[in-house]
């Protein structure tokens, strides 16, 4: 932020004045006073707009992502949203934010929970929080590179890579085996992995749209929906209950992809998830280097700006 420069001085009325002179000399320092005030208003209204510090501390409003928007998920009780040069987490359902220090420059794209451990994925590799904030880079043989998609269950979770296709790791990220050295390469954001059944998970395809895996990603068959595929969220409550953001539209399914109804999004939209009680449906677009983000309480039909 540019330093504000000093209001130039107001010369001193000399002794000899007349009443109106001594007047408009008050009026001066008035209009000085009122001047002072006005830019320290205007100091702390551009704070308070233009998403907070990134430096680990709570966003006013917007969260930084940095341009790009890859990714907006649900993980227990903490949104996290992400993009091409940072990620921030909310805890009061997106109304205020909490930049992810550890994540800067990280790209963010994939999010996952397995067990007390949170992992984000991006392009220079994995990282892991225990606390839900503070993030290291996953090294040695947990560690991946370029990670475009995460998903997880319990113990399972899975990666998709741009070099070595869809991973799984049934140790909570601690060591990973192939699945399909061709699927995941071109997977974007959260992959979603059925509590009830981790081998059956649903991706979204960048250049397929929406596949499914009944056999833990070892095969896919294409789901339907919107092609070029950004991002999938499922109803945790009804796993049934499907959307998915594609890069010209967005459509939501009751019955598991079978058949898809176009789904009216915040413009510019580029993610979104479901809350865990499946009642609210939250939605990410990009706003120059932050993340606006908003909620639905009636399956998409109308929007509330968040922040």
């Amino acid at each position: 932020m540019p330093t504000a420069s000093k209001p130039t001085a107001i010369k001193k009325p000399q002794p000899k004045t007349s009443k109106s002179g001594r007047r408009i000399s008050r009026r001066w320092v008035a209009i000085a006073t009122a001047a002072v005030i006005a830019l320290g208003a205007g100091i702390g209204f551009f704070l308070a707009t233009s998403g907070g510090s990134r430096d680990g501390t709570t966003a006013a409003v917007k969260p930084y992502v940095g341009g790009d928007l890859h990714v907006l998920t649900a993980l227990g009780d903490r949104l996290y949203v992400g993009g091409h040069d940072g990620g921030a987490v909310s805890s009061d359902n997106g109304r205020t934010w909490t930049q992810l220090a550890s994540l800067k420059g990280a790209d963010p794209m994939g999010a996952a929970a397995s067990g007390d451990s949170t992992l984000i994925g991006g392009h220079p590799g994995l990282f892991r929080s225990t606390d839900g904030t503070t993030f290291s880079k996953v090294t040695g043989q947990g560690g991946l590179g370029d990670v475009h998609a995460l998903g997880g269950a319990g113990g399972t979770v899975y990666a998709g890579t741009a070099a070595r296709g869809l991973l799984a790791s049934n140790d909570g990220g601690a060591s990973w085996e192939a699945r399909n050295a061709e699927a995941g390469r071109m997977f974007m954001g959260v992959i979603l992995v059925d509590p009830a059944d981790p081998q059956r998970l649903i991706a979204p395809d960048m250049s397929a749209g929406l596949v499914a895996s009944a056999d833990g990603g070892v095969t896919w068959k294409p789901l339907g929906g919107p092609g070029g595929a950004m991002a999938a969220a499922w109803d945790p409550t009804n796993t049934g209950r499907l959307l998915a953001v594609g890069m010209a539209e967005s459509a939501m399914s009751n019955d598991g992809g079978k058949t898809w109804t176009p789904l009216t999004m915040p413009q510019g939209a580029a993610a979104a998830t479901f809350s865990p009680d499946g009642t609210t449906i939250y939605a990410a677009a990009p706003a120059g280097t932050t993340a606006a983000v908003f909620a639905s309480t009636d399956q998409g039909q109308t929007w509330k700006a968040l922040n």
